[in-house]
Order: structure tokens, then sequence, then C-alpha cells
């Protein structure tokens, strides 16, 4: 083996060997936000005062969405919830503020499309291309939201399965969980590195640390995998491309599962899109693949939580998980639901490309101030 090859294999291991202390990383980081808002509330009565601002379903929806346009990622965000569920953030706040990441994590693709503004042609197509994942999903907001408040539909579901996993069954997979030992000796570390502090500050300090960590560990890690795995990535989405939805949704959840980032799935659309090599419609699809393969991130940093909050922590994972299939069986599967993010996509592209600066108004307002102003309000 030439040296050359010795240094490329040699940095392979390096890379994948990054990748896995980054993973075990998130899991230690969730812990830490799951112990220390636990000190920090005293409890899930604690928690509830914290949070009673965002009783409001919507007030949660709308803090979910803003704190994910805010760091461009609803895996870190998805990641945290997780981990607050887990130290007593009652599930009713924390589901609509996992509906808000869904939203908010759109962002990213529409600011890719700005990069096409410079030609009107390009910048409609990129623009539809990059909304139609907005209008999915406030669509699938604007449905589920109302049946969950209604019938706690989603929980049900999730609850259900997640105690088939860790609940007192015979089959419960408590007694196999291999993180926590992993797991808690880190955690461990962070608590005593902030042991001088006093009272309640020990746990708000791990909690901004878990969220700092968890931040840089699914950041880095998709930039990473992104290196590692983009340009399989890049040959799936267009080998899939053309083949139906079923193949397009299938690729654009192995995408994001493979580079741990719907943000990076979609962003690598956009471009295909604005440069006219395919429709918005032959794109559609994976987009809404992306949103299934994102919950991964949850179900992972699900797996840090053990004893009495497994269950819970677990369950609001899934939800994730069921909130994002079920949105794309019904609004894809019924074909006036299916139109409707197509049309809107299309005709907002149409605006944006005639007046340029009601596009970005679009995204400064539906991201961020429209968000802000109503939390603001409510409060």
């Amino acid at each position: 083996m030439s040296a050359s090859n010795q240094q490329t294999l040699f940095n392979k291991i390096l890379n994948w060997a990054a990748i896995a202390f980054l993973v075990y990383l998130v899991l230690v980081a969730v812990g830490t936000v799951s112990g220390g808002f636990k000190l920090a509330s005293g409890g899930s009565a604690g928690a509830k005062e914290i949070f009673s601002f965002a009783t409001n379903p919507f007030v949660a929806l709308l803090l979910g969405a803003l704190a994910t346009a805010l760091v461009q990622s609803s895996s870190t965000v998805t990641s945290v919830i997780v981990g607050l569920v887990a130290g007593g953030l009652p599930i009713s706040i924390a589901i609509p503020m996992v509906m808000g990441a869904n939203i908010g994590t759109t962002i990213t693709n529409t600011l890719v499309s700005i990069g096409h503004i410079r030609s009107k042609e390009e910048f409609q197509r990129a623009f539809s291309a990059s909304t139609v994942h907005d209008f999915f999903n406030l669509l699938a907001v604007l449905i589920f939201l109302p049946l969950e408040i209604m019938f706690g539909l989603l929980e049900k579901f999730a609850s259900s399965l997640a105690h088939l996993f860790v609940g007192d069954a015979d089959l419960s997979l408590k007694s196999y969980n291999f993180v926590k030992p992993l797991v808690k000796p880190a955690v461990g570390l962070v608590k005593d590195a902030v042991s001088f502090l006093d009272g309640k500050a020990v746990g708000i300090a791990m909690v901004v640390i878990g969220i700092a960590m968890i931040l840089f560990a699914v950041t880095t890690l998709g930039k990473l995998l992104k290196k590692a795995l983009v340009g399989k990535a890049k040959d799936l989405l267009h080998s899939a491309i053309g083949r139906g939805p079923i193949a397009g949704i299938t690729s654009g959840a192995a995408v994001t599962v493979m580079v741990q980032s719907s943000s990076t799935t979609t962003s690598l659309m956009i471009p295909l899109a604005g440069s006219g090599v395919f429709t918005t419609r032959q794109i559609y699809p994976f987009t809404l693949g992306a949103n299934i393969g994102t919950t991964i991130t949850a179900l992972l940093a699900a797996t840090s939580i053990t004893g009495p909050a497994a269950e819970v922590a677990l369950t609001i994972a899934l939800v994730h998980v069921m909130f994002n299939v079920f949105a794309v069986s019904l609004i894809y599967g019924m074909p006036l639901l299916r139109e409707i993010p197509l049309q809107l996509a299309d005709k907002l592209a149409k605006i944006g490309a005639e007046n340029k600066p009601a596009a970005l108004g679009y995204v400064l307002g539906s991201f961020f101030v429209l968000p802000g102003l109503i939390m603001f309000a409510v409060r």
C-alpha cells in the first residue's frame, strides 16, 4: 500500500472514530440536560412552574419553531426536548414544541434558495422547491395539533409503544440498556465540574453545558458525516428521483439518517431545482423522507435516559417519529391534500420572483418576527 493510500485510510479511520465519539457526546449531553433540569426545577412540579408560560400549546409550538430557526437544527432542539422531558417537562408542552421544530427546520433550505436570487427563473424554481417543505409542515401541524389537543392521539400511540420497550412487561429492554454505564460517569464529571456553584445553580449550569454540548456534537457530527457520506448521498438522490414517490420518500429518509441532518438533505436538492434539473413535484417526496429520517436523532437521545424517566423520554421521541410518518401518509396519500403545499409554494415563488424583498420578508417574518411577537403578546 502506498503512503498516500495509507494516509487516506488513516484519515477515514480517524473520521469514523470522531463520529463515534460525537454520537457518545450526544448521549452524554442529553443525560446532562436531563439531570441538570431535575436539579434546577426540583422535579416535575418545578418543571411545570418553569414552563407555565408555555401551557398554551400554540406558544409551545412557536417556541419550538423559533428555537429551531435560531440554531438551524431540529435534531439539536428535539434532543434538548428529550432531555427536558426526562427532567420533568410536561409532555403536553413538549409535543407542540416538537411540531414547532419541524416548522423551524425548513428555514435552512429556504435560505439556500436565496443563493439563486440573482436569476429570476432560477430563484422561482429554487424558492418553490424550498417552501413546499414549509407548507407541508404547516399543513401537518394544522391537522395534527388540534387532534392532539382534543384526543391526545400521538401521545397515546407513542406511550403504548414506549411501554412495550421500557415498561413493566417481561420483554422490557430496561435490563439490556448498555448506555447507562457508558454515559453515567461522563455526566458525573460534568456535575462535579460545576459543583462549586450553590443550589439550583448547579442544575442550571448543567443544562447550559448540556445544550452547548448537543449543539456542538450535532453540528460537528453533521459535518463529519457529510464529509464521509455526502457523495453517496448525492448518488442515492440522483438514482431515486423519477422512480416514484415511495423511492423518493425512502431515499430522502435514508440520506437524512446517513448525514444526521434534514437540512443537509433538503439543501442538496435546492440547487438541483434551481438549475432546472428536477421540478418541485419530483423533489417533493425527498423532502417528506427527510422529515422522517431526522427523527433518528431524538430516538438516539432517548437511549441515554434510564430509570423512571426512560419511558416518557422514549415517548416524546416516538411522538416525533409518528407525527412525521402519519403526516406523510395522510397528506401525501390523499391527492387533494398532496397538492396544497405544491400550489402554495408555486404561488409564493411567483410572488417572490417578482418582488424579491417580499421573499426576504417572508423568511424573516415567518420564522423570527411573527413567532417572537406572538409569544411576547401571549405571555
